[in-house]
Parts: structure tokens; sequence; C-alpha cells
């Protein structure tokens, strides 16, 4: 089992390509397919999608990527 890493939003920004992923997703509703051809990527240097998911900001349901309470609370400390 994986531990999910503890991410406090107010002293632990994240990226400013994790917040545009944030903000990206919190303006309409996107599938998974869109999210990953819009934010995936094999370089370590742009892990938008990689981090998000690993620190609890983002949730897939139904093929539908939506913010967590999280990623919301993250959102608008980063902003």
């Amino acid at each position: 089992m994986l531990a999910r890493m503890a991410h406090d939003p107010v002293h632990d920004t994240p990226a400013p390509q994790t917040l545009g992923l944030l903000a990206w997703i919190s303006r309409r509703p996107r599938t998974y397919a869109e999210t990953m051809d819009a934010w995936r990527s094999s370089c370590p240097r742009h892990t938008a999608w990689e981090d998000a998911s690993i620190a609890g900001l983002v949730r897939v349901e139904r093929s539908r990527v939506s913010l967590t309470e999280l990623g919301r609370v993250t959102l608008a400390a980063g902003t």
C-alpha cells in the first residue's frame, strides 16, 4: 500500500505548472483523456499531473477529473 504524501497548502505551495493544472481543471468538467492529452509529460521537469495526483489534489471518477477538497484549498492558497 502506498502512503499518500502529506501536503500543507499554506506552506507547501506547488510548482506553477501544478497550480496551472488545478486552475485548468477548475474551469470546467474535464475527461481523463482530455487531461492526459493536455498535461501528461515524459519530462521529469514537467510533472504537474503526477505531482497533483501523488499529493491528492485531483481525483478521477468515471473517467472525469476533478479537484479534491485539498486541491481546491491549494489552488485558493496559491492564487
